[in-house]
C-alpha cells in the first residue's frame, strides 16, 4: 500500500475513514444551504447574518472547551461521538423540516447555529484524539493528513453538488440528505473495536487548568495556539467570503457559489495528500504556511474577475490545509496522552470557536466596505501573526536559527545549546 494510505491497513481506522467521509458530504452540503438560506431567502444579502449566523456555530467551540476536552479526556471516545453524531443528525432533520415546511425564519437559524455548535464541541476533541485508538503512534501523523483528505474530499464535492440542488430543489433538502448522511459514521462506530484506548486523568484531575499550566512550559505549543487563533478568527471564513463574492462582488448564482467552495477543496486536497506523506510535522511549516496563506488570500482579494478569484483559491485552500494538519498533528504527537484531549479543545475552541468573534466581523466588513475587504481583513493578520510567533518561540522558547547552504538551503529552527552555568 503506498505511503500516503498506510493508515487504512488498520481495520478500525479503515471502518471510521468510510464513515465519516459520507458524513462529512452532507456537511459540507448543508453549510452550503445554511448560508445561501440566510444570505438570499431569510435575509436581503446579508453579510452581517451571514456572519452571525457562523459566529453562533462556532462559538460554543470556544466556550465549552473547558468542559468538551474534559470529556474526551475521561469517557471512552467512542461513547461519546456515538452521542454527538446522533445529535448532529437529529438537528440536521429538525432544520430541513422547517424549511421545506416553509416555516424557517432566521431565529430558527440562529437556534439550531447555536444547538450544532454545542454538538460540535463536545464531537471535536473527541473525533480528533480517536484517531490514537485507530492507528498506532508511528501512524498518527498519515491518519490526520488522511482525515484531512477525507474531509476535504468531500468538500471538493459537497459544495458543487449543493449549488445544484438549490437550483433545482431549494436549500430544504440539502439539510434533510445531512442528517441522513450521519447514519455512515453511527454504523462505522458500533463496529469498531479501537486498538488502544487513551489514559485517563487521575481522580481529582481532568480539569482544562492542568492542561493550561502543562502550556505555561511549552511555548511551541503557544506559538501555534496564537497561530491558528489569528487564523481561524479572521482568516478561514470561506463560506462566507466566497458568498459575499460571488453573490455581490460578481453577481452570480449558487451554481457558481458552491463551485468555489470546490475549487478551495482542489488545494486543500492536495495540501492534506501531501501531509499524509510527511513522517512528522514540522513548526517551520506552520508558520511559513500561515504566511503564505495571509499573501495568496490577498491577492485572491484583488482579482478583477470570477474566473480569476476561483483559481486564486486554490493555492487559497493548499496553504490553509497545510496550516491546519501541520498544525494539528504537531500538538497531539508533542501532548501527554492523558491531557490530549483538554489540549486540542483549546485548539479547536481558538481555530473554530474565534468566529464568534471573526464571522460576524468579517460579514460587517464585507458589507460595509465591500466584499474584498472581507478577505483583506483576516489575510494581513494571518502574516503578521506567523512573524510575530516565530519571533516569541526564538526569543522564550530557547530556539536558534540555523541555514543550511550545503545541498537544499533551508531554513531550520532547533533548541539553543545550553551553556554549563545554565546547565547548572
Amino acid at each position: 500500500m503506498s505511503a500516503t494510505f498506510r493508515s487504512l491497513r488498520h481495520r478500525p481506522y479503515r471502518l471510521w475513514a468510510s464513515g465519516a467521509v459520507v458524513s462529512n458530504v452532507g456537511t459540507w452540503m448543508q453549510r452550503v444551504a445554511q448560508d445561501w438560506l440566510v444570505l438570499t431567502q431569510l435575509t436581503d444579502e446579508s453579510g452581517t447574518a451571514v456572519g452571525i449566523t457562523t459566529g453562533l456555530q462556532f462559538g460554543p467551540i470556544l466556550l465549552l472547551a473547558p468542559v468538551t476536552g474534559a470529556v474526551a479526556d475521561r469517557w471512552p471516545k467512542k461513547r461519546v461521538l456515538l452521542v454527538t453524531q446522533s445529535a448532529m443528525a437529529l438537528l440536521g432533520l429538525g432544520l430541513g423540516l422547517l424549511v421545506v415546511t416553509g416555516a424557517a425564519q432566521l431565529w430558527h437559524v440562529y437556534v439550531f447555529a447555536v444547538l450544532l455548535g454545542c454538538a460540535t464541541a463536545f464531537d471535536g476533541p473527541a473525533r480528533q484524539t480517536f484517531v490514537h485508538e485507530l492507528v498506532p503512534r508511528e501512524d498518527l501523523s498519515n491518519a490526520v493528513g488522511l482525515n484531512s483528505a477525507s474531509f476535504n474530499s468531500a468538500r471538493l464535492v459537497g459544495p458543487g453538488l449543493a449549488g445544484l440542488l438549490i437550483g433545482w430543489v431549494g436549500t430544504g433538502p440539502l439539510f434533510l440528505i445531512n442528517a441522513l448522511s450521519f447514519a455512515g459514521p453511527i454504523l462505522a462506530l458500533w463496529r469498531i473495536r479501537p486498538l488502544a484506548r487513551a489514559p485517563r486523568p487521575a481522580r481529582g484531575r481532568g480539569g482544562m487548568g492542568e492542561a493550561l499550566r502543562h502550556l505555561r512550559h511549552r511555548p511551541d505549543v503557544v506559538a501555534i495556539l496564537a497561530v491558528v487563533a489569528v487564523v481561524g478568527t479572521v482568516g478561514m471564513n470561506f463560506q462566507l467570503t466566497t458568498a459575499l463574492m460571488a453573490r455581490v462582488e460578481f453577481d452570480r448564482g449558487p451554481g457558481e457559489y458552491g463551485l468555489l467552495g470546490s475549487i478551495i477543496a482542489i488545494g486543500s486536497l492536495s495540501g492534506a495528500l501531501l501531509a499524509a506523506r510527511r513522517e512528522r510535522p514540522r513548526m517551520r511549516l506552520v508558520f511559513g504556511a500561515a504566511a503564505a496563506f495571509g499573501v495568496v488570500t490577498t491577492v485572491a482579494a484583488l482579482m478583477p474577475s470570477y474566473a480569476l478569484f476561483a483559481v486564486l483559491l486554490v493555492p487559497v485552500g493548499l496553504c490553509s490545509l497545510t496550516l491546519m494538519t501541520s498544525a494539528n498533528a504537531t500538538i497531539q504527537l508533542s501532548t501527554d496522552p492523558a491531557i490530549r484531549s483538554r489540549v486540542m479543545a483549546l485548539y479547536m475552541g481558538l481555530f473554530q470557536g474565534g468566529t464568534v468573534v471573526g464571522g460576524p466581523l468579517v460579514g460587517w466588513m464585507g458589507s460595509a466596505f465591500g466584499p474584498r475587504w472581507s478577505l483583506l481583513v483576516g489575510s494581513l493578520p494571518a502574516v503578521a501573526v506567523a512573524v510575530a510567533a516565530a519571533l516569541f518561540l526564538l526569543r522564550r522558547g530557547g530556539e536558534r536559527l540555523h541555514y543550511q547552504l550545503r545541498g537544499t538551503p533551508h531554513l531550520q529552527v532547533l533548541p539553543a545549546e545550553r551553556t554549563d552555568s545554565a546547565a547548572a
